[in-house]
């Protein structure tokens, strides 16, 4: 059963997972370790005080190529990017470097894995209502496999129709997007 969350984990996102992980940042300190449960980011923003006002600002993910581009990895100044690195535990490497003109916090969205199900425990699973038919359907094919090849698809067909029906729930309600040009 716990591979069948595996596999849930791993069709992001599941947004039930998701958590707000913070780092207070420490001036000329680039990289920060992020929570092991980590799956994938949604996004990642910064707050930034000085003189008692709080800003929040977005700043944006590098890709290991892009940050590796970078001239000069020790240039402080307030981070605008990020650079994530999926080790066993893994980091964050924020670019420029956090500079001590401000207090800054490092704000990280993220999804989280799906925790194991102990059923000797009767431990309840870690999912919504909402994402049960998906695991019923899934164990069911991952045991069809074993148990009754010959129904093998028709199980994995039930499973990925429960999981797009899922997927097509599990998301942000009425959140629009407007796309206008500068005409300026």
């Amino acid at each position: 059963s716990n591979l069948v969350q595996v596999g849930m984990g791993n069709r992001q996102p599941n947004l039930w997972r998701q958590e707000l992980f913070t780092q207070v940042l420490t001036a000329s300190d680039a990289e920060y370790d992020l929570p092991v449960r980590m799956i994938a980011i949604r996004d990642v923003y910064l707050t930034v005080s000085n003189g008692g006002v709080s800003t929040d600002r977005v700043i944006w993910p590098l890709s290991t190529s892009e940050y590796d581009a970078q001239p000069n990895k020790t240039q402080e100044a307030v981070p605008t990017a990020y650079f994530v690195n999926k080790l066993m535990t893994p980091t964050i490497t924020l670019w420029p470097v956090p500079d001590d003109s401000a207090t800054y916090t490092l704000n990280v969205r993220l999804l989280s894995q799906i925790q194991d199900a102990s059923m000797a425990n009767g431990t309840t699973l870690d999912m919504p209502y909402r994402a049960l038919d998906v695991y019923v359907s899934g164990l069911a094919h991952r045991l069809s496999r074993i148990y009754a090849p010959d129904k093998e698809m028709q199980r994995k067909q039930d499973y990925m129709d429960a999981w797009q029906e899922f997927a097509n729930t599990d998301t942000e309600d009425n959140v629009g997007m407007t796309v206008a040009p500068d005409l300026s």
